[in-house]
Parts: C-alpha cells; sequence; structure tokens
C-alpha cells in the first residue's frame, strides 16, 4: 500500500510538473497572440491610436471644425446630389455615414469624406443610361456601387495594393480634371438658365444650350446670377466662413417671401426627414456585373483623389499617413453610404480645406459634422424645400473651380510637349466619350506613356573629364575627353524583354557612324536588374560587335547581373564580370 500511495504521489508530481511546464510555455503564447492581435487591431482602427492621446483642449477646435464643414457640406451635398441625378437627401446620408466610418479607420487628421463633383457627374452619367425615369431602382443601383467600390477597396486593402494607382501619372490626372471640370459645368448650365437640354456629351449640351438660348427664364438666371455673385464676395470677404450655407438660407428665405416660382423658378423640393435606415441595396446579379465598371471608375478617382488631400495635408502639419490603410478606411467609408441610401464618395480637396481650416485636429471632427447633419434631417428639412435649382447651380460653378486649372496644363507644355499632348487626350476624352470612359482612357494612356518610356530607355554616350578618371554624359559636359578608339555607352535602365532591342539598336547605330573604332564599353551602373532577354541581347550584340573587330566589355556590373551574365555563358569572352570594374580600370587595361 505504501509503495502504491507513494507512485500514485510521484506521478502526480509528475502531472503537476508536466502541467506547469506547458503552463509555463502556454502563457508567453498566449500573451505574444494577445500583443499581436492589439497591433492588428491598432493597425485596422487608427481611432485606438489617437483617442488614448487625445487633449482635452482640442475638443472646442474639433467640434467648431465639425459645424463649420456640416456648413459646408450640406449646400454642396445637396448640389453634388442633382449632379448624381438621385434625391436630394442620398448626399447628406453619404457625408452622414461615411464620415463616421472613416473617423474610425482613416489615418488623416483633417481629411473630410462625401460626394465629390467628378464621382456624381460618373454616377449620374452611367446610370441614367441603365434607368428610365425609376428615381427608386437608380437609388437601389447607386447604393449597390458604393458597396462595389467598398469591396474593391476592401480587397486592394487585402492585397496592399496602396501604391499602384499612383501609376496614373499627374500629367493624365491634370487633363482629366479640366475634362470633368468642362462636363459639369455644362450639366448646370441649362439649370442657371432655366433651360431643357438631353445632350449625351458636353458638346451635344453646349449645342442645346445654345439652341434654347432665346428660351431663358430671366429670372431664374437673375437669381443663378445673384447666388453666384454672393458667393464669389463672400469668399473674398469671408475666405474662413460657410459662404455657401449663408447664401442657401438667403435664397430660401427670399423664395419663402416672394412668389418666384409661379414665375418658373424651380425648386429641389421636400427632403424626407429622418435619419437613413440601413438596408442591403436590391439588385440583381446581372445588374451588379454591368456596375462593376462604373465602381472601378468611381474606386480610381476615389483613391486618387483621396490620398492625394491625405498627403497634402499630412505633409503640411507634419504626421504619417498609410496609403494602405486608406483603401480600407475607403472601402468602409463607401459601405456605409451604400448600406445607408447614399452613393459612392471620396475625401475631396475643398471640403478638407475647410475642415482644416476650421482648426480640425483630430479624426473627430467628422463626427461632430455628421452629428450637425444628423440634426438638420431630423428637425431642419422643412427649410430646404425652397431652395433654388440655380443656387445650387452656383455652388457647384464655385465648388468645381478647382477642377479649372489652365495654369497647369500651360505649366505643363512648358516642360513637356509630350506630356501635354497626353493630357489634352485626357480631356478630349472626357469631353467626348463621358466622365467613366474619360477615367479608363486616362488609366490606360498613363501604362501606354509609361510603357514607351521604359522601352526607350536613354543610351548616354560618356565621354572623360579632363584629368580625372571620371566619364560623364558628353551632352551635359562639352569640355569632355573621347578616348581614341573607344565608345563608352551608360544605359539608364535596367534590360528587359520590351525594351533591349531599342537599346542595341541605338548602340549600334552610334557605332556604324564612328570609324577605327576598337572597343565599346557599357557602363552597367545602373542596370541594376536584367532579364533574360536583356542577358541574350548582350550575347547577340557582342557576335555582331566582335564580326566587325570590335570588342565588347562592361563595366560596373552588379552582383545579380553578373549571375545571370554568368548563367549566359558570356564570362568566357566579356570583360568585367568576374569582378566589378569601373570604366576607367577598363578603358587603362
Amino acid at each position: 500500500m505504501l509503495v502504491m500511495r507513494s507512485r500514485s504521489v510521484l506521478r502526480l508530481g509528475a502531472i503537476e510538473e508536466s502541467i506547469g511546464s506547458r503552463h509555463a510555455q502556454f502563457m508567453p503564447t498566449l500573451l505574444q497572440n494577445t500583443q499581436s492581435l492589439r497591433q492588428r487591431l491598432r493597425s485596422a482602427l487608427p481611432v485606438l491610436r489617437w483617442v488614448p492621446q487625445y487633449q482635452k483642449q482640442w475638443l472646442r477646435l474639433d467640434f467648431v471644425a465639425g459645424l463649420t464643414l456640416a456648413a459646408f457640406a450640406i449646400p454642396v451635398s445637396l448640389a453634388y446630389t442633382s449632379l448624381a441625378g438621385l434625391p436630394r437627401e442620398a448626399g447628406l446620408y453619404s457625408c452622414l455615414l461615411g464620415g463616421v466610418a472613416y473617423a474610425a479607420f482613416g489615418t488623416s487628421r483633417q481629411m473630410a469624406v462625401g460626394p465629390t463633383s467628378a464621382i456624381s457627374i460618373l454616377v449620374g452619367a452611367s446610370l441614367g443610361t441603365m434607368v428610365s425615369s425609376d428615381t427608386d431602382r437608380q437609388i437601389q443601383l447607386a447604393m449597390a456601387t458604393a458597396v462595389l467600390v467598398a469591396v474593391i477597396g476592401a480587397l486592394a486593402w487585402l492585397f496592399r495594393l496602396g501604391n499602384v494607382v499612383n501609376f496614373i501619372s499627374e500629367t493624365v490626372l491634370s487633363g482629366f480634371k479640366m475634362g470633368a471640370g468642362l462636363v459639369i459645368i455644362s450639366t448646370q448650365l441649362p439649370k442657371l438658365l432655366g433651360v431643357k437640354s438631353a445632350g449625351s456629351n458636353f458638346f451635344s449640351r453646349i449645342v442645346q444650350v445654345a439652341e434654347h438660348l432665346g428660351e431663358t427664364n430671366l429670372p431664374t438666371l437673375a437669381i443663378g446670377v445673384g447666388a453666384l455673385a454672393l458667393l464669389i464676395l463672400g469668399e473674398w470677404l469671408l475666405p474662413r466662413r460657410p459662404v455657401a450655407l449663408f447664401v442657401m438660407l438667403l435664397s430660401i428665405a427670399f423664395m419663402s417671401v416672394m412668389p418666384m416660382a409661379g414665375l418658373g423658378v424651380k425648386t429641389i423640393g421636400s427632403i424626407p426627414a429622418g435619419l437613413p435606415h440601413l438596408r442591403w441595396p436590391l439588385v440583381a446579379w446581372h445588374e451588379v456585373d454591368d456596375l462593376f465598371a462604373l465602381a472601378l471608375g468611381c474606386f480610381l478617382l476615389a483613391y486618387v483623389e483621396g490620398i492625394s488631400v491625405a498627403r497634402t495635408f499630412a505633409l503640411k502639419h507634419r504626421y504619417e499617413i498609410n496609403p494602405d490603410q486608406e483603401l480600407l478606411a475607403l472601402g468602409l467609408a463607401n459601405l456605409a453610404s451604400g448600406l445607408g441610401h447614399g452613393y459612392p464618395l471620396a475625401g475631396g480637396m475643398s471640403q478638407t480645406a475647410v475642415n482644416e481650416k476650421g482648426g480640425a485636429k483630430t479624426p473627430l471632427a467628422l463626427v461632430f459634422a455628421s452629428l450637425s447633419i444628423g440634426a438638420v434631417l431630423l428637425f431642419l428639412t422643412g427649410l430646404l424645400k425652397n431652395l433654388p435649382d440655380p443656387v445650387l447651380a452656383a455652388v457647384v460653378f464655385m465648388a468645381v473651380r478647382g477642377l479649372l486649372q489652365p495654369k497647369e496644363l500651360k505649366h505643363i507644355r512648358q516642360v513637356s510637349k509630350l506630356e501635354f499632348r497626353v493630357a489634352m487626350v485626357a480631356t478630349l476624352g472626357v469631353l467626348v466619350f463621358g466622365i467613366l470612359k474619360g477615367v479608363l482612357l486616362a488609366a490606360v494612356l498613363t501604362i501606354l506613356l509609361l510603357l514607351r518610356r521604359a522601352s526607350r530607355p536613354r543610351v548616354l554616350r560618356l565621354g572623360r573629364l579632363p584629368g580625372s578618371d571620371r566619364f560623364v554624359d558628353a551632352s551635359r559636359y562639352p569640355e569632355h575627353e573621347l578616348i581614341p578608339g573607344v565608345l563608352v555607352f551608360r544605359i539608364e535602365s535596367g534590360l528587359f524583354y520590351f525594351n533591349v532591342q531599342n537599346v542595341k539598336a541605338e548602340i549600334l547605330r552610334q557605332v556604324e557612324a564612328y570609324s577605327g573604332l576598337k572597343l565599346v564599353i557599357l557602363d552597367l551602373s545602373t542596370s541594376a536588374n536584367i532579364d533574360l532577354a536583356g542577358g541574350r541581347m548582350l550575347s547577340d550584340l557582342h557576335r555582331e560587335l566582335t564580326a566587325q573587330g570590335v570588342q565588347l566589355k562592361l563595366a560596373e556590373v552588379h552582383g545579380d547581373v553578373r549571375d545571370m551574365l554568368r548563367a549566359e555563358g558570356l564570362q568566357e569572352y566579356v570583360a568585367g564580370i568576374e569582378q566589378r570594374v569601373d570604366v576607367a580600370a577598363l578603358v587603362a587595361h
């Protein structure tokens, strides 16, 4: 019995020791996993980073900025929603819900999200061809488009594609914005004049406006021009005040007192009171397929504009933003908008500038702005029914001025005529084919421009600076010395399948023009990468030069490139592969 009891005690001790050992191993693992989970949450939810660091003195600044932003966003959202062909409340719903979502997930402290002019006209032009005067159906399709933008943003965030959109060049965007601004103006001219227009593109709209110019409604034109004059004057005298809101309230009061409706002046009509109900958009699968191109265009516009705005203000206030996290924030803001009867939104320069000038320190300003918009939807929608359409047209005119930047295009023309032509093609593409096709055309033009540049890299002829071993670009240094019987080239690019034939042709062209040539040296210091086609091009170049009695040598060859060339067998007859040799050493040898 004593033996059995002692064995039981030993077994129990061993079990306890085993449990203790496992516990000792489990606790650090659990702690490590918990810390990893916290880091992931803090990364995906930036609100968890800035809320603990929030300072009490910021509260008043964020509150004032939020009220100022709401005062700016309400009239602008109403104006932009008219571009999208949706009920007026859709723009307010987008600001209300999208702002809260971005505040939780965005990394910019000042950026404000909401409908933008380009996205609004893109949605209106695209959905207008899919539905015929069916407002309810158009709302569902707009909601579905916002949800699709959210899906695209989430996938881009998952695969960390935050920098991919940066391949769309600023040159193409400048041309696109000019075209988009002109298209938006053409859609608002009929509202300002009180005439009808049903053109399919910029030119047809302008022609129709010109044809119906004699039918201009003078009271409508007077109200629109008066509102535009007040907006311009107010922006000059009160640059940091919500001038658009003051003009909107003044026009509502004027329409309430004066019987202008009987004179043909149109108003926006009643807006339903209350907050939006969250629901999934009711669309069929074949409609989702039709909406994908629209959603992709909205996503490209939203992210390119948003990340540019975020970087601008982050640089100004000296903090970092996360491009990949901005993809997630954009996606979730659009998801909230889409589920709440809104449509695709983005971070815009104008509303962000208003938010920043209002004193915003953190994204809490967006929450205050959303609360203010919510209060308007609950209690003040009755005041908005007398808001005149020409006043909203005037607000749009003022808002899209930032898209029209002829000085920027003039600067591009002075710097590069090629890029200016590309910008003009983007502008004409938008004017002729519309916003959506213009977006896609802009993306294609950017890719083609990149391919053209990459396929024709610079092949510089080098000369030696007198009294030194430095070899420099002969076209930039007229005092250079040429080595008799030697040509030295530097290839300003990697060597890949799409550019090697152009590089080879340029080298052979200069070789043929040189008499008494004995040696060609290729400086590969700026060619850090090379593929199989590049290696074989060098092999072919070696054979062709050898047939002419000319040697080929390589200088400043990177390690990875040497590995590739050795694999191609070039080490047997091309010097400079086994070790990194500079141009001066090869010339001296």
